[in-house]
């Protein structure tokens, strides 16, 4: 899997990268969130990435944030009817926090505004984010503490990141905040999603 690349923008097109690693150009599709605040071509650039394999297509996905990159995955893995397509459509609408936020208060109207979802999408994501996966929770706790910071907000942030690989809510929370309490101190995001991920094979 490709994770992320690190080189120069050779070229840039609304919704699509190319990107110079050693010689090699790589064509990444991403959202405007992304395009937006690409620098010029010839700039040095790293983004986050998902690689998408489908039967007869192979895809490279680009993202400014591990939090763009994480709602794309649990949109694309966890939401039926949703491609990497719809995806990319999500975060070029809405910002992340902006999403999650219209998720939690059940605001279909604003979500079905994004280009291409429609009411009976946006109704689904937030009936399938809420019952089939529970991340609305997560999401309302960040939203009550002020926002991800701290130990909270590191463990918020992990927990969502185990989510969107798959993992159920209940198994990462618990994995994620043994590993916290264990720690002590404010942890890592990072370094919590690592070692649950050792721990949870």
């Amino acid at each position: 899997m490709i994770t992320f690349l690190d080189g120069v923008l050779a070229e840039s097109l609304p919704g699509r990268l190319t990107i110079d690693v050693n010689g090699v150009g790589y064509e990444v599709l991403v959202p405007l969130s992304t395009s937006d605040g690409i620098p010029a071509a010839g700039a040095k650039v790293k983004l986050l990435t998902h690689f998408h394999v489908r039967e007869q297509e192979q895809a490279l996905y680009g993202f400014r944030t591990s939090a763009e990159r994480d709602l794309f995955r649990l949109l694309i893995d966890r939401v039926s009817g949703i491609g990497p397509k719809l995806g990319l459509a999500v975060l070029s609408g809405m910002s992340v926090d902006e999403f999650k936020g219209a998720v939690v208060g059940g605001d279909i109207a604003a979500l079905a505004k994004i280009n291409g979802l429609g009411k009976k999408t946006a109704e689904r994501i937030v009936l399938e984010l809420k019952d089939k996966v529970g991340v609305t929770a997560a999401w309302e706790a960040a939203s009550e503490g002020g926002g991800a910071s701290g130990k909270a907000g590191a463990v918020n942030d992990a927990v969502l990141a185990l989510i969107s690989l798959g993992f159920k809510q209940a198994e990462a929370l618990k994995a994620v905040q043994k590993i916290a309490d264990s720690q002590g101190g404010e942890p890592e995001a990072d370094e919590l999603i690592r070692t649950a991920l050792r721990g949870m094979k």
